[in-house]
């Protein structure tokens, strides 16, 4: 019986963590946005928006073209 408490407190401490590791990596993504795009509340912008704008960053475009992208797609959102 103690083991399977453990196991089901074990479970449940997992589960609540995870909400707070996604919270934390949009929120890193909401900040690297911002350096592209100081304009934009990167809050207001949808996971699907937020994949997106970080492709266009992540690419292998020179940084020019990453910006025009950036602010580009920033618009569009808006």
């Amino acid at each position: 019986m103690k083991t399977a408490l453990a196991a089901i407190a074990t479970a449940a401490a997992a589960l609540t963590a995870v909400p707070a590791a996604a919270a934390l990596s949009t929120e890193a993504a909401q900040v690297k946005i911002e350096r592209y795009a100081p304009e934009v509340d990167a809050s207001t912008l949808t996971d699907t928006q937020i994949v997106t704008i970080l492709n266009a960053i992540n690419s292998s475009d020179g940084l020019g073209e990453r910006e025009g992208k950036v602010q580009s797609l920033v618009r569009a959102y808006q």
